[in-house]
């Protein structure tokens, strides 16, 4: 766990999303900066910057704009459908971690090879962590491997594994995150990559080391939502509750 606890030096730390939504690209920016503003005021340990509603163009200029900002808290970004652009945008701005949806289980045989190869040769020519999903939400299984295999295979491709459930807001199974643990004999640290809120992250952050978290911190805690500052304020008293009973 050596990169990730030098990237994230804070228990259990906590990623929040920036969706990038907004009418127009100068809407998205700004709603992007203000988003930013509110999480990073309110703690959290790192940003991630996806193209959840935007596209690889608001990615970038979202990450030109908030790298500037000065703000206490990492930058990852999330480029969906384009994983190469991820690498590039993190070569040419200062990008902390690169998250992937999927990094094992969700390619047949035949094409997992080369992209394999592909993201090593990727990963070895960036010095941002890797944080990468097995049987993320939303996505296929198609390796025709035992899950088991799926997620050393995983653990092999990245530098923390982001375990969730099957989709959007949905809490995180913890019997799927203790299986994802033995699978990789704890060789890396293990996020939940949804559903976490204030109720239930004690008993999250007592199976996994951090955790990324976008559709709660929103009105209404909808991914369609905007970004309120007290449900930011609420999960991180939670978390910060958790640490100091570590």
């Amino acid at each position: 766990m050596s990169r990730f606890r030098e990237t994230f030096a804070t228990p259990k730390p906590i990623l929040a999303m920036l969706h990038l939504a907004g009418d127009d690209r100068a809407a998205k920016l700004a709603q992007a900066e203000e988003e930013a503003r509110i999480m990073a005021g309110e703690g959290v340990d790192g940003l991630v910057i996806e193209n959840y509603f935007g596209d690889a163009e608001d990615v970038e200029r979202a990450l030109e704009r908030i790298s500037g900002l000065g703000l206490a808290t990492r930058i990852g970004v999330n480029v969906l459908r384009d994983d190469a652009q991820a690498f590039v945008l993190a070569a040419r701005y200062p990008v902390d971690f690169i998250q992937i949806d999927s990094v094992a289980g969700h390619l047949r045989p035949e094409a997992d090879a080369p992209f394999a190869a592909e993201l090593a040769v990727r990963r070895a020519a960036s010095k941002a962590l890797l944080l990468g999903g097995v049987r993320f939400k939303y996505k296929p299984v198609l390796s025709g491997r035992p899950e088991a295999e799926d997620v050393a295979i995983g653990a092999r491709r990245c530098d923390a594994l982001v375990v969730t459930s099957t989709k959007t807001g949905e809490p995180t199974d913890l019997d799927k995150v203790a299986r994802f643990r033995a699978a990789t004999g704890g060789t890396v640290p293990l996020l939940i990559g949804a559903g976490l809120t204030e109720a239930n992250a004690a008993e999250q952050m007592a199976v996994a080391d951090g955790a990324i978290v976008g559709s709660w911190f929103k009105r209404g805690h909808r991914d369609t939502g905007a970004v309120e500052a007290d449900h930011v304020a609420r999960l991180m008293r939670a978390i910060r509750s958790v640490r100091l009973a570590a």
